[in-house]
């Protein structure tokens, strides 16, 4: 009797322990989650124009927006796991469920460049911080875009984090649950080069690719998603694309199909979404990741 009595009580302890240290876990991130930022947005002019407003649709295309927020920007579920939560990816059009009406332009670009909502909190899982340094030009064209989007109905609901990926995020300084956080928010919008070498238009453009492969891009394990998804190639010449050619990226992006015969999956490594890229984008892109140092995989 004594050892049931004993049993029953130390068993009590540990479900004592879980609920407080699950208490601890959600009222921590809570207050992340709901830190509030002031952030001074500087005037930018929007141009409108056609040519602007099909450059914006370009830059979401290959930003990586679409991908997220599905096909013309009506918003999506587009993390649903048991252990991450549910992700949603808002609507950004000004049909029922949109932003596009309440949204003003210096609340888009606080959203994009700084990853802070019209509440002044972080944005949940969005990769401002790769879109922080994106120039005044593009950003224009963006918002241009979106402004001219149609309007499309779709309510969804809000973003749930779920308590293991909340202890995650608490345990792995990589995972960038609130982007708000990692920002240097007094950093001027970046006026756009007219002139790039191959390789520093490719690095302009890789930010989108460090959330999957790492700021040194050597790929590996990807920090924050469903543990099913695979490794992130190491995309620096200790990889395999060491010994491709230019061509070879190329035809890669376009076709998802590797020079050694290995079919890229597309719900992981979006190559339809970078295989929109110019010629010119993706050899700067090549020509970038062939100038770094080569790295071990998987160190970041």
């Amino acid at each position: 009797m004594k050892i049931v009595k004993w049993g029953l009580n130390t068993i009590a302890v540990l479900i004592l322990i879980i609920l407080i240290a699950s208490s601890v876990v959600y009222l921590i991130t809570e207050s992340h989650r709901n830190r509030t930022y002031r952030v001074e947005v500087e005037p930018l002019e929007i141009d409108n124009s056609v040519e602007s407003i099909e450059r914006g649709e370009h830059v979401a295309t290959i930003r990586g927006c679409i991908d997220c927020h599905g096909e013309n920007l009506k918003g999506d579920v587009f993390i649903k796991d048991p252990i991450v939560g549910q992700f949603i990816a808002t609507n950004l059009t000004s049909g029922e469920g949109g932003i596009g009406n309440s949204y003003s332009d210096e609340d888009l670009i606080k959203a994009i460049r700084h990853g802070v909502n019209q509440q002044n909190k972080s944005v949940i899982f969005m990769p401002s911080h790769e879109y922080n340094q994106i120039d005044s030009k593009d950003l224009s064209s963006l918002i241009a875009y979106i402004r001219n989007l149609e309007p499309v109905d779709n309510e969804l609901p809000e973003s749930k984090i779920n308590l293991p990926y909340r202890l995650m995020y608490l345990l792995d300084s990589e995972i960038h649950l609130f982007p708000a956080k990692l920002i240097d928010h007094n950093l001027p919008v970046p006026e756009p080069v007219a002139e790039r070498s191959p390789a520093e238009l490719g690095k302009y453009l890789a930010a989108t690719c460090t959330g999957c492969h790492g700021t040194g891009f050597s790929g590996g394990k990807i920090p924050g998603v469903p543990p099913d998804w695979p490794a992130a190639t190491n995309l620096t010449p200790a990889g395999s694309m060491g010994n491709w050619t230019a061509d070879d990226f190329l035809q890669t992006m376009r076709t998802g199909i590797t020079p050694q015969g290995r079919e890229l999956p597309k719900e992981y490594m979006p190559w339809q979404v970078f295989g929109t890229m110019t010629d010119e984008e993706l050899q700067g892109l090549f020509a970038y990741f062939q100038s770094l140092p080569a790295r071990e995989t998987g160190n970041r």
